[in-house]
């Protein structure tokens, strides 16, 4: 079922036009001022409730001065200085609101349709001193605020480059936040919890290390940014359709608490190049005084600013749930290089056939096989195996260009072998194409890359982007290489390929617009636990920042904790519990899941890996019971298929005791739950695999009491009893 309704307005007075233009949400709950200051600065504010969420905040646009640039000012007495001030001196000519409500029909998602209703303002300003024109597009959700910014085609205004945004978010109070460092190029941190005006001092502390990153201020973070004020306020800063644009951070002045946008620069510092007509992205404020609110509501705004599906045939895109060979690569157990003979390595040179293997390289055929059978046997969809391609022995920090040609397998990798056997078991292979960031080689290559990819079996692909970007000077998150990610996404849909890409640019709702972009990493995962460790309450905070703009391959399901058991030389631990690790199947959204773990683990806990069995990817709806960042969630979701539900509960740092209604099970019927659980002395760090199972009848009327350790959680299957 599908609705649409648009209202126009019929007139503004000019008296509204100087003294503002009111927006509401659909529920009222939600409303935000738009004026010009006195000096033509184009201004907006938002409540929520009659709480102030963004105080009076100024917006537009520092332009570069370019005199290669082409404009009309000829013949015409306008101030050719003024063109970089995209900031002050406009008028409003024209204002419009309306009315949006539809319902649509996601691919895949946490529920099987998504209602898309807002309320709209266009505010066309002009700058008579240089005769431009922008338009100013809110749109105001029951969830909170997107606007954009709009150059409609002009004279005055034909190819410019962006120097700064001059977005303005001045916050109302000295809020907690949940952040990460403002970074060009990563990220993988984990996340600190402080006052917005901590953020300077600790700030140090937060910047860690990592294979590729670029701070930019000591008060600089990244959106999908976190809050809650002192007030009880949930207050989430992020973007909609990062399209052809550079990657937004925010910038905090800490005497006034405004944050302003921070633009991603390319190699020689500019912003952004754009051509009119351009839309920006969308920068968005979501609020809600129930934290549950943000993380469930907030994706689903997210998608609705970004445009409806452009693959007409969505038949193949499918969810996927997979195991592969990687995990014992990430811990060192195996290797992904094929020797250790060669200290350097040169494609259509190097002729591995003489070289001598190192006996440690995961991805060769037997051991492939052995995964493969594996999932046939589990009822998984697909094997990732990744080190399977000539290159990998000298393939990072050298800032090479051909690293990699993506169709030459290592000589102990049968390619239409692993092909013929996966098929006959009724499991796919999942491609992994690590570019080492050169992304013109990857360029070069992608199409017969993709074609190998059909050809051999291939439907799904893990793309990676580690290291510093060649070429040399360009940043992850600079406008060159958003462009770079969207053009091997929309590529991919041509040869009707899935992608996971690791290490891009953080997602903000592209994938309802190619829903193939099945999901993404750019965040701190599952690996960073076989690096050293990430905080306990790392996955209680991923849902109400990273999660906001799409699905996170997090890697979950690991059971051996200590990495050492793998590895002799490396000491690192997994800060999580064997039920924490369950409850991820259903807190970290995503319709892609692995089982990550090394398949002997599974082995020795045959009845904890059953859940990972049992769990689907893909939901009909989803409840969000309790939640609050930094500290616990806990979520149920129906299966698309059945009317089977799936409980998952994370924990932080601190042991909890909860009592969970199951009221949103069908009234009338009887189900049976089987409950993993923390043990009564089950511990992240020195308990970390002491887990129960029971099985206890329940309806609709049951509330389950229930505790989870420090880093620990819950996983419950609920199936109803015929």
């Amino acid at each position: 079922m599908k609705q649409f309704k648009t209202i126009l307005a019929l007139g503004i007075s000019m008296m509204s036009l100087v003294y503002g233009q009111e927006l509401k949400s659909p529920n009222g709950n939600f409303v935000m001022d738009f004026s010009l200051s006195k000096d033509g600065k184009p201004t907006y504010q938002l409540k929520y409730k009659g709480k102030d969420i963004v105080k009076p905040s100024t917006l537009g646009f520092e332009f570069k001065q370019n005199n290669q640039m082409s404009f009309d000012w000829e013949d015409k007495n306008l101030d050719k200085n003024a063109f970089s001030n995209f900031i002050s001196g406009f008028q409003i000519i024209d204002t419009k609101t309306s009315t949006f409500d539809e319902t649509w029909i996601p691919v895949w998602g946490e529920v099987d349709k998504i209602r898309n209703n807002f309320n709209e303002l266009a505010v066309t300003v002009s700058q008579p001193k240089t005769e431009r024109q922008m338009v100013i597009r809110f749109r105001l959700f029951n969830e909170g605020l997107g606007f954009r910014y709009e150059f409609p085609e002009q004279k005055n205004l034909k190819y410019f480059v962006v120097k700064e945004e001059k977005s303005q978010f001045a916050m109302a109070g000295d809020h907690t936040a949940w952040w990460l460092p403002g970074d060009y190029d990563t990220q993988e941190y984990d996340f600190t919890e402080t006052k917005l005006s901590e953020i300077r001092s600790t700030f140090d502390k937060a910047y860690t290390g990592n294979a590729s990153q670029k701070a930019f201020s000591k008060t600089g973070v990244q959106t999908s940014l976190m809050m809650k004020s002192s007030n009880g306020l949930y207050i989430n800063i992020h973007e909609a359709a990062l399209i052809n644009y550079p990657a937004m951070h925010l910038n905090l002045d800490d005497k006034t608490m405004t944050f302003e946008s921070w633009l991603t620069p390319d190699a020689v510092g500019d912003k952004g190049y754009l051509q009119a007509p351009f839309n920006t992205p969308w920068r968005t404020v979501i609020a809600s005084d129930n934290a549950a609110e943000v993380a469930f509501k907030g994706p689903q705004m997210i998608y609705n600013l970004n445009e409806p599906s452009k693959i007409e045939d969505t038949s193949w895109i499918k969810p996927v749930k997979y195991i592969g060979v990687w995990w014992e690569m990430i811990t060192g157990k195996g290797s992904w290089a094929y020797t250790d003979e060669y200290p350097t390595v040169q494609l259509g040179v190097t002729d591995y056939t003489k070289a001598k293997p190192n006996g440690k390289h995961s991805a060769n055929t037997k051991h492939v096989k052995e995964y493969i059978d594996f999932a046939s046997k589990h009822g998984f969809d697909a094997v990732l195996v990744e080190g399977w391609n000539e290159g990998w022995e000298d393939w990072f920090g050298n800032h090479k260009d051909y690293v990699f040609d993506f169709v030459t397998p290592y000589p102990d990798f049968d390619v239409k072998e692993l092909h013929s056997y996966a098929k006959s078991k009724g499991v796919e292979l999942m491609m992994h194409h690590e570019t080492s960031s050169s992304v013109r080689n990857y360029e070069r290559h992608l199409e017969k890359a993709y074609q190998f990819m059909k050809d051999n079996g291939y439907n799904s692909l893990k793309s990676g982007y580690v290291g510093d970007i060649v070429p040399r000077g360009e940043f992850h998150y600079s406008q060159n290489i958003i462009n770079h990610y969207q053009y091997a996404i929309e590529k991919a849909a041509e040869y009707k390929i899935m992608v996971n890409a690791h290490e891009a640019v953080r997602p903000t709702g592209v994938a309802r617009t190619w829903p193939n972009l099945i999901g993404n990493e750019s965040a701190r995962g599952t690996e960073y636990q076989a690096f050293g460790g990430s905080k306990p309450n790392h996955v209680t905070v991923l849902p109400f920042t990273r999660l906001l703009g799409g699905p996170m391959d997090y890697t979950p399901g690991i059971f051996e904790m200590d990495i050492k058991k793998l590895n002799p030389n490396n000491h690192s631990h997994v800060n999580s519990t064997i039920a924490n690790q369950l409850a991820l199947y259903v807190t970290m959204y995503s319709p892609l899941q692995m089982a990550a773990d090394i398949i002997e683990n599974y082995e020795r806990f045959p009845d904890a890996f059953q859940f990972i069995k049992d769990v689907p990817v893909d939901w009909k709806d989803s409840k969000y019971l309790e939640a609050e960042p930094g500290r616990y969630l806990t979520i149920a979701r129906q299966d698309k298929n059945s009317n089977d539900w799936f409980l998952g509960n994370v924990n932080g740092d601190n042991s909890r005791s909860t009592k969970i209604k199951l009221d949103f099970l069908e009234k009338g019927k009887k189900y049976e739950a089987t409950i993993y659980a923390d043990a009564k002395d089950a511990h992240y760090k020195n308990n970390p695999q002491a887990y129960t199972i029971e099985k206890k009848k329940v309806t609709s009327k049951t509330i389950l009491d229930l505790t989870s350790a420090s880093g620990g959680g819950f996983a419950i299957s609920i199936k109803e009893v015929k």
